[in-house]
């Protein structure tokens, strides 16, 4: 069983449908409202303890409702919450607005925000316990340097999910063992926008494994060359989660060596968008090992 330490975001999402966006200072009736358990740390927790992996959660909660529902989810899915820290300032949220065939969001870190370098050293311990360390963008940037910092002194590997899309220090990317972006996420991690994926990737020569949605993923060999891992044939339902599935299997199988894990990560990030939801749809260990077999 892989020990994943995962430091990152917990979110909860309100989402309302409508006929159309409002117009500035209009008052609509939406069709429909639902809340969801998200953040981009959170979803990648579930979907590596939904795949068998041990695992811890740091990150940073409100002292509201939002953080207990939150909290008692990610419990109820198996994952460790005890470095999970709260505070007074209110749980992250992302309101969604979905009309006309799209979607309007606004995301509020909140207690996000509130995870600081000096909270990971108190949670030390962690990463000397952890196998693998997993950390996302929705977090501060310093938390995130303090992370791979701490991963590096342990001598564990720390993959870094540059979602959302940030330019990063090259002291960052020095940490990191495997960088797993989209092709717009890579080309704004290097700061190279505009620049063919394919040489972008072999700047971290054995140090990427870029995602390309039906297309599968791509990895970068040490000598620069390119392995592909196709992706898997299935009727999407939502696609919503399928980023994050994948970030959570490659760290649940990562001790089965890179490519090996990429593809069961395909697979896994594939059978999510089967169904609706972000966490809902993460497939658990015994359906992706019976999908696999269908599909043999």
């Amino acid at each position: 069983m892989t020990r994943v330490l995962v430091v990152g975001s917990v979110n909860m999402d309100l989402v309302v449908e409508a006929e159309r966006y409002p117009r500035l200072g209009e008052t609509l009736f939406g069709k429909r409202f639902a809340s969801y358990p998200g953040g981009k740390g959170a979803n990648q927790a579930v979907a590596a303890a939904r795949l068998g992996a041990q695992v811890t959660l740091l990150g940073c909660v409100g002292r509201d409702m939002f953080g207990s529902q939150l909290k008692e989810t990610l419990q109820g899915e198996g994952v460790d919450i005890g470095r999970l820290r709260e505070t007074d300032v209110a749980t992250g949220l992302a309101t969604i607005t979905l009309a006309e065939g799209d979607n309007a969001i606004v995301v509020v870190p909140g207690a996000n925000h509130e995870l600081l370098p000096q909270h990971l050293n108190q949670d030390e311990q962690a990463f000397r316990d952890a196998d693998v360390v997993l950390a996302q963008m929705e977090v501060p940037l310093a938390t995130v340097e303090r992370a791979a910092e701490l991963a590096q002194r342990h001598g564990k590997p720390f993959l870094l999910n540059p979602a959302p899309a940030h330019p990063l220090p090259p002291s960052l990317l020095e940490r990191t063992a495997l960088l797993t972006p989209n092709e717009h996420e890579l080309a704004q991690a290097l700061d190279e926008r505009g620049g063919d994926w394919q040489a972008l990737m072999r700047k971290l020569p054995g140090r990427v494994a870029m995602t390309r949605g039906k297309d599968g993923a791509y990895f970068c060999r040490a000598d620069g060359s390119l392995h592909h891992q196709p992706g898997f044939v299935v009727s999407a339902v939502d696609t919503t989660g399928a980023g994050d599935t994948f970030n959570g299997a490659l760290a649940a199988f990562w001790p089965q060596g890179l490519e090996a894990a990429m593809a069961l990560a395909c697979a896994a990030a594939a059978l999510s968008v089967t169904r609706a939801g972000a966490q809902s749809g993460m497939p658990t260990l015994a359906a992706l090992q019976q999908m696999l077999k269908e599909q043999a």
